[in-house]
């Protein structure tokens, strides 16, 4: 007899359906739910940016493009890094170049199906079986799965109560095994800036244990804590700035409102992106070609209204719920993650399920973490939406149950 499950390997077995995912079934079933769960902006592509897309499509650019992606983009990408970490030298530059780093390396790019995609082909690339990642507690959902999928193991790294993944913290974990660091500033799921100076020591933990960093920057434009940098605009603290000894992974899904499009790109040492450019050409093929189009429109546009709008929901959030709840402050991306009341003698499971009693929407902490004492809130919705969510949150605050 045909048993399907017998052709389903342990290596899909180990990863379980995301906690995320589950929420997002669980709405669709409400009605009118007040949704803090969404990790997406709530603003629409901007019009620009569709129209470049449109107008590639009707001009037929539908097609593979090279695996690499376009020469437009690659060019865009490049030229923005180097203007951004002035100390790093693409790989089509004059070797004979001034160098101010203490490194022979130049860096490629690589135009990716999204950050998600840049991370599949960077664990790929980069680690396997007997190999350790150190990954933050908590963090992204993916981060361990794909860890583990790739036949690495995952190690996590507690970060409570401040959520930063300090040098000090990570060091106490590395063995003759350890091969890589995942990074995550500004930080899903509790919108935590890494410092300038943890940036700095990061790298110096990296270099002194012979470490790859990979800075997963999705968040990098939703930053409410950024500095100046060599060309004079303000960015979020990135690695990348001390070092170009480490993978940088972008995305546009984030800062457009293009979480559907699937673009992103990596920027690094030329050998590992050679690599992760071969992987590709087995896996995605290449990134969608009329988005690639538009994402050079898309780096020539000017979001900084929505992000300015996404720090007032954020100081509206905190300035509501801080007598209530303790929270760490979120310099950057859409989220908060804050502690459910100890009054309450609520693990964060049992807190959701009465958020969700009560038409409210919101991740349990333990989706991302060992831990399972605070919840995720997504600021990304509209002002109604969040004085609806505020009042629910400082309603079950005030019960005792």
């Amino acid at each position: 007899m045909f048993d399907p499950n017998r052709f389903i390997s342990d290596r899909a077995r180990a990863v379980d359906a995301s906690g995320i995912r589950r929420v997002f079934d669980l709405a669709a079933k409400l009605k009118d739910p007040i949704n803090f769960s969404i990790g997406q902006p709530d603003f629409d592509v901007p019009d620009v940016v569709k129209q470049a897309a449109i107008a590639a499509i009707e001009k037929g650019i539908n097609r593979y493009t090279v695996t690499q992606g376009t020469r437009e983009l690659n060019q865009r990408v490049t030229d923005l890094i180097a203007t951004e970490f002035s100390n790093w030298q693409p790989a089509s530059a004059s070797n004979s170049e001034p160098r101010t780093l203490n490194s022979e390396l130049s860096f490629s790019t690589l135009i990716t199906s999204g950050v998600s995609g840049g991370l599949v082909l960077a664990l790929m690339t980069c680690v396997g079986p007997g190999d350790e990642v150190l990954i933050p507690d908590p963090g992204f959902v993916m981060y361990k799965h794909l860890v583990r999928l790739v036949g690495a193991t995952p190690v996590l790294v507690d970060t409570y109560p401040d959520f930063q993944l300090t040098a000090k913290r990570l060091e106490k974990h590395i063995t003759p095994r350890t091969k890589l660091i995942l990074f995550n500033s500004p930080a899903n799921p509790t919108g935590v800036v890494a410092t300038e100076q943890t940036c700095k020591e990061l790298v110096e933990l990296a270099d002194k244990h012979n470490l790859l960093l990979l800075s997963d920057e999705i968040y990098d434009e939703f930053c409410y804590e950024k500095i100046s940098r060599a060309d004079g605009t303000k960015k979020c603290p990135s690695p990348g700035t001390y070092s170009d000894r480490i993978l940088v992974l972008r995305g546009f899904s984030k800062t457009y409102g293009m979480t559907g499009w699937r673009l992103g790109y990596a920027v690094g040492p030329s050998a590992i992106i050679e690599q992760m450019t071969k992987l590709q050409q087995y896996t995605f093929v290449c990134a969608p070609s009329m988005v690639q189009v538009a994402g050079v429109i898309a780096l020539e546009t000017d979001m900084s209204q929505h992000v300015a709008a996404y720090e007032e929901k954020r100081n509206t959030l905190l300035a509501a719920l801080r007598p209530a709840y303790d929270i760490t402050t979120p310099g950057g991306a859409f989220y908060a993650f804050p502690q459910v009341p100890a009054h309450l003698n609520l693990t964060g499971q049992q807190f959701v399920e009465r958020a969700i009693e009560k038409n409210l929407l919101i991740i349990p902490g333990n989706v991302f973490s060992n831990r399972d004492t605070h919840f995720r809130i997504s600021y990304a919705c509209n002002e109604a939406t969040l004085e609806r969510g505020i009042n629910i949150l400082l309603d079950l605050a005030s019960r005792v149950l």
